[in-house]
Order: C-alpha cells, then sequence, then structure tokens
C-alpha cells in the first residue's frame, strides 16, 4: 500500500495511534529523568485540514471529528485528555482545521529536560517539519533513513524514552524489514519502549509480525513485555481503503493496558462505520 499521510491525517488510524502515544509519553513524564523520542518516520508534522488530499478522502471526518463529538464517560474523558487538549491547541477557534502529526503530539507532552529526534526523507514533508520546529532546541529534524536511523540513535543518552516506528508501507518487503529494524534496535535498547504501527490487511503478514517482535523482545537477556492492540472500524476488503489498525508496544508501561480496556470500547461507536468497531488486545505469542 501506499500511505501519504496527507490523505489520511485525522483518520481513526492516527486516533488510535495518537491516543496509545500520548498515554505513554503521559506516564513517562511521571519520573523527573529525562526521556527521548525518536520518530522514525515523521511526516510534515501538522496537516490541513483543508488540503485537497484531505477533502479528497475526508478520513478525519470519521476519525478525529467524530471524536471530538463522542459522549465519553468521565475516565475516557480523563485518559484522552491530554491528547484532545493537544489537537485543540492547533485549532484555537474550535473548528476542525488542522491535524497535528506524531512529532508534534510528541513535542505537545516534552518538559524543558526531554527531547525528540525526527526522521524524514520525503524533502516536501521534511521541509514543512524543519519549518514547524526551526527554533525549537529541544527537537532535531533528520534527512535520514528511518530504517537507517533506528539502530543509528539507539541508545539514546537519557536511556529513557520511546520509539514510534511508522513507515509508510510503500514497499512489499515493509513488513521484513520492520521486523529486522526492530531486531537490531532492541539488541542495542534492550529497556526502550518501542511502538510499531501497521496496516492490518494481511493476517498472515500481521500475526508473523507480531510473532517475530515478541519473540525478539522475550529472547533478551531481561525479557521484554509486548502488547498486540489492533481496532477494525469496518471489515477488510481487498483494494478497499485501509479499515484495520494495528499497534506493537514493547514494554509498554503497566498502566497502559488497563488504560486501554478503558478507553477502547468507548470508540467502538463512535469510529465505527456502517457499525461498531471492534477491537483486540492482547499479548501475542513468541
Amino acid at each position: 500500500m501506499n500511505y501519504r499521510h496527507a490523505f489520511h491525517a485525522g483518520n481513526f488510524a492516527d486516533v488510535i495511534k495518537h491516543i496509545v502515544l500520548v498515554r505513554i509519553l503521559t506516564y513517562l513524564q511521571d519520573k523527573p529523568a529525562a526521556f527521548r523520542v525518536i520518530d522514525t518516520h515523521a511526516g510534515a508534522g501538522l496537516y490541513d485540514l483543508d488540503s485537497d488530499e484531505a477533502r479528497r478522502s475526508g478520513e478525519w471526518l470519521t476519525g478525529i471529528a467524530r471524536l471530538m463529538q463522542a459522549r465519553l464517560s468521565n475516565e475516557t474523558v480523563a485518559l484522552t485528555k491530554p491528547y484532545m487538549d493537544i489537537v485543540r491547541a492547533f485549532n484555537p477557534k474550535g473548528e476542525l482545521k488542522a491535524y497535528p502529526g506524531s512529532p508534534l503530539i510528541a513535542r505537545g507532552l516534552m518538559r524543558p529536560q526531554d527531547r525528540l529526534v525526527a526522521c524524514e526523507l520525503e524533502p516536501r514533508a521534511r521541509k514543512a517539519l524543519i519549518d514547524l520546529l526551526r527554533r525549537d532546541e529541544q527537537a532535531r529534524v533528520v534527512d535520514l533513513d528511518g530504517w537507517m536511523a533506528l539502530p543509528a540513535f539507539v541508545p539514546p543518552k537519557e536511556r529513557r524514552g520511546l520509539v514510534l516506528i511508522d513507515p509508510p508501507f510503500e514497499a512489499k518487503d515493509e513488513f521484513e524489514r520492520l521486523s529486522e529494524a526492530f531486531s537490531t534496535a532492541f539488541a542495542k535498547w534492550p529497556t526502550g519502549i518501542y511502538v510499531i504501527w501497521y496496516p492490518a490487511k494481511s493476517r498472515r503478514a500481521t500475526d508473523t509480525l507480531a510473532q517475530d517482535v515478541a519473540r525478539t523482545a522475550a529472547a533478551a537477556k531481561t525479557p521484554g513485555k509486548c502488547l498486540r492492540l489492533e481496532f477494525s472500524v469496518a471489515p477488510q476488503l481487498d483494494g478497499a481503503a485501509l479499515t484495520s489498525t494495528g499497534l506493537l508496544i514493547v514494554n509498554p508501561p503497566y498502566t497502559l493496558q488497563g488504560e486501554l480496556r478503558t478507553i477502547l470500547p468507548e470508540l467502538e461507536m463512535p469510529l465505527g462505520q456502517g457499525g461498531a468497531a471492534r477491537y483486540r488486545l492482547e499479548v501475542p505469542r513468541p
């Protein structure tokens, strides 16, 4: 698949991914020690929901737009508030016009001692991200392929933090590259938190990836834990737009699974397309 993010910004997959990202970063804030965020495929940073691409797809209308109108329990409102606050900060007039990508969401949760490394190879997206972060001493935009950057930037000197691996899945061997790149990085930094995004179109490919990642984590000297989340807004049909998204979280905060069991059921109705969405949350077997 070719995942040009300008068409998909703010869709259901972004909502799920960014809620998880924010919950992890909120957990990392609880200790005063600095952390680093490494975003291997960072994108442009901020997306115009009035752009031709966003208008053509309209995916944000069934993603972030629905979430902002949803009635949620007090507990879920509290858990999603840091994420929603960041989105609203880019839409100060109350009308949904822009959606922040993962680098700006991460930046919104960083303290003075924390750092961000954002890797982006595509020239226009990289220029847009540099313009957004030009005067930011805590953020660095790197002109480097994410697969090369992944082993190059771990372990960070802070020894705490998160690696977000969110490739565009433009190549046929992307799942294999993802598994290999994670294995190399994890060998260098087995205590880091890793969030791996993937499109859940092929059950065989996603199951193999989950097993490989879980096996790599379990084989470490101090075995790492792995959590698998998949969220489907409609049945995934061959040749159709993406309706199922997946995340693998390695070394998740101990609070994350319980938080997601609170949040995810309340997203099934607002994010579902043609009926309620469905999710699975499990510990994959190696």
